[in-house]
């Protein structure tokens, strides 16, 4: 059976066209109420990375946001939004993001994102338990609001890794630490995925971010909006726009191979506007496939040759410390040299697990991944 996937053109976010092509989108994949119903808990699960303004382009962007509250409220749904970001708490980061000042003009709760409750999920594949938050699990359901962004571990972050932010707090550093591989992660977050189970993906691709995403990246006009039930389909096909293989992709790799949803373009009806339309053949983003992190000394010693590192531009860190504290191994891979907190930190590799979570909330842009001597060669011949 096909995967519907709705495209609609989105030229900026002022508000009036972005409710219109909400509106549209909704539509075209059966309408607001087929989603919701009168008087259900709805949760609105928007992209919180972290406290950065709308113009960085980090988070779902509050007029998305603003939009999709409006018409699912309009059905007499209850609505509550959150996410628990990587860096900072939830309310702080939705104040910075200007999500929460939309909120509060339409009365919408944060929910609990801060404590949550253990699960078992006896279908997981990878994993079966989950410490999740209380905004999720007490909600009826849950419309998931993705940003189409680059990432550093998995390559693209969309509809499937959205999730991530149903874990609460620190707790996210601990699958890291477990999970070091960007095959073996992703197999957990379609586990995560399959367990929320959002009712509707709605992607914000209005202005995306390419290179050095999810956070350092740059703002890239893509002018869509993308509605889907298939979180697979949905990341394929915005893969597919920014001339990005799908199948490089870990999240939608390990979800086509469990059946979590279809990928191939014959298996995805496109209904809307027209996908060629929105095609970006210079999307700057990595366009080959992830190298694999494993564990013993000998893989060790692959994996330092092979696999990206994490280094830091000194002229841009400003010795926030944001990497020191996002990294997630006991000891700490990248830290202040004998406490020196004047200067920028630095790595010690024969620690690091490639989680790449210090490039990931860098709030200067200043940690790139660099590729080993052997894949530059390999990628010039």
């Amino acid at each position: 059976m096909k995967s519907k996937v709705a495209l609609v053109q989105c030229g900026s976010y002022e508000p009036d066209e972005v409710r219109k092509a909400v509106s549209r989108g909704l539509e075209l994949i059966g309408g607001a109420s087929t989603f919701v119903k009168p008087e259900e808990k709805i949760l609105l699960k928007v992209n919180l990375l972290v406290g950065d303004i709308p113009e960085k382009c980090v988070n779902t962007h509050p007029n998305v946001f603003r939009a999709v509250a409006e018409l699912f409220a309009a059905e007499g749904a209850i609505l509550q939004y959150g996410d628990s970001p990587g860096h900072g708490a939830p309310l702080a980061a939705a104040k910075k993001s200007g999500i929460a000042t939309v909120a509060e003009e339409m009365n919408i709760e944060m929910a609990d994102f801060k404590d949550g409750r253990e699960v078992f999920f006896g279908e997981g594949k990878q994993n079966k338990k989950f410490f999740i938050a209380n905004g999720i699990l007490d909600s009826d359901g849950v419309i998931s609001l993705p940003k189409m962004k680059t990432h550093g571990l998995e390559m693209f972050t969309g509809a499937v890794k959205n999730q991530f932010g149903c874990v609460v707090g620190m707790r996210k550093g601990e699958f890291h630490v477990k999970l070091p591989d960007a095959t073996d992660f992703a197999k957990m977050l379609v586990d995560l995925n399959s367990f929320v189970k959002p009712r509707l993906y709605i992607m914000d691709g209005i202005v995306a971010m390419e290179g050095n995403g999810p956070r350092g990246g740059t703002p890239r006009p893509m002018n869509v909006l993308l509605f889907s039930t298939d979180p697979i389909a949905l990341d394929a096909t915005a893969c597919r726009m920014i001339n990005l293989n799908p199948l490089f992709v870990p999240t939608t790799l390990v979800g086509a191979e469990t059946g979590a949803g279809n990928y191939k373009e014959e298996d995805i009806e496109i209904v809307g506007d027209v996908l060629k339309d929105f095609i970006c053949m210079d999307f700057n983003v990595e366009r080959s496939p992830v190298k694999t992190v494993k564990k013993g000394k000998m893989m060790q010693f692959l994996n330092d040759r092979l696999v990206p590192k994490p280094f830091i531009l000194i002229e841009k860190c400003t010795q926030c410390g944001t990497c020191v504290n996002s990294c997630p191994v006991e000891g700490k891979a990248v830290n202040w040299a004998d406490g020196d907190k004047t200067k920028a930190p630095v790595y010690d590799y024969s620690k690091c697990i490639k989680c790449y979570c210090c490039q990931e909330m860098c709030p200067e842009s200043a940690i790139f991944l660099k590729d080993p001597l052997i894949i530059k060669v390999g990628k010039i011949f």
